[in-house]
């Protein structure tokens, strides 16, 4: 190879040696502001290759192997399993900074069955009190103008799903995005304000649904559920379902006993009759679907007689006595 040869040589790669740099540098300091800000999720085991594709998928990085070969050079920080909220187009600086701080951002997660209580008791142990007692208050004004009517409380109106509750986030965001989230809900079954069954309003029939939700508990369950509400509150008769009862004492399963059941609440469906007076829980589609669309029948009763979440339903009550005793012989409560 002659000098000359050579010295191309070298100069070809001083230039793909600085094009390399370059581009390097601009993926660790991206030019312009920063993107909006979006969430990633760590899961444990989770390793720092997992990661930056993660955060590349996010549009947080434009190269997971830039940021790969950045924590190679000026080391990987220890990343803990959660959610993180980081700006689309950050630096690697502040990636690696936010990383190594721990989770920044909460995942509430709002399932069939959840009470309003619960959700903020869980908003206190994550947000603190004052984010909770502001989510509660704000929450209790909503209800006051809620479209089902003057109401004490948005109980059954919160939507189901996971809410990511970001650095700085306000309650009234999150109370916002919860009941844009149930007003979908109700909108993909066709429960709506003015929705009636039975001569029963929609609020009513949220409640009904509620009742449903915690009593059915499985779906192949629900219809036959509304059903026999239905057909206690035709007749005027208690509904007379645990679920109601436990609900005033926040709790949530369990036996109830007879002082449980001695209590003077109105909630306490087997001393008065007819709903309920608010929902008591959140609902799933199933359970308004259930409590708008529900089979014919008589049934009046039922109880769970199979481990896997079967039940019987009948419709007078020597027929509930004897799957009760089945359901007895087979170790349920």
């Amino acid at each position: 190879m002659g000098p000359k040869t050579l010295r191309r040589l070298i100069g070809g790669l001083v230039s793909v040696g600085l094009v390399g740099v370059v581009w390097f540098a601009l993926q660790m300091f991206p030019i312009g502001a920063s993107g909006r800000p979006v969430t990633v999720s760590v899961r444990p085991g989770d390793s720092m290759s997992t990661i930056a594709t993660e955060l590349q998928q996010a549009g947080v990085l434009a190269s997971s192997t830039a940021f790969r070969l950045d924590t190679l050079i000026f080391g990987s920080p220890l990343v803990l399993p959660g959610t993180y909220e980081i700006d689309q187009g950050a630096s690697f600086s502040t990636i690696r900074s936010i990383l190594a701080g721990g989770p920044n951002a909460v995942v509430l997660s709002v399932n069939p069955g959840l009470t309003l209580h619960e959700i903020e008791v869980t908003l206190n142990q994550d947000e603190g009190l004052v984010f909770a007692q502001t989510f509660a208050n704000l929450a209790q004004a909503a209800a006051a103008s809620s479209p089902y009517g003057h109401l004490t409380n948005l109980e059954g109106l919160i939507g189901l799903g996971n809410y990511v509750i970001a650095p700085h986030e306000s309650p009234a965001t999150l109370l916002a995005a919860m009941q844009a989230s149930f007003a979908s809900e109700a909108a993909s079954v066709g429960f709506s304000p003015s929705s009636t069954v039975q001569g029963l309003s929609a609020y009513q029939l949220l409640i009904g649904a509620s009742i449903v939700e915690k009593e059915g508990y499985y779906p192949v369950n629900m219809p036959k559920v509304a059903r026999v509400i239905l057909n206690r509150l035709a007749t005027g008769s208690a509904l007379q379902m645990d679920s109601t009862v436990l609900y005033a004492l926040h709790q949530d399963g369990g036996t109830v006993t007879p002082a449980m059941l001695a209590n003077p609440s109105p909630y306490n469906s087997y001393l008065h009759a007819g709903l309920t007076p608010t929902p008591i829980c959140t609902v799933s589609t199933d359970a308004l679907r259930a409590m708008l669309r529900p089979p014919a029948g008589t049934w009046r009763y039922f109880v769970l007689v199979n481990r896997n979440g079967t039940m019987a339903f009948s419709t007078t009550f020597a027929e509930q006595l004897r799957n009760e005793a089945l359901a007895k012989s087979r170790g349920l409560p």
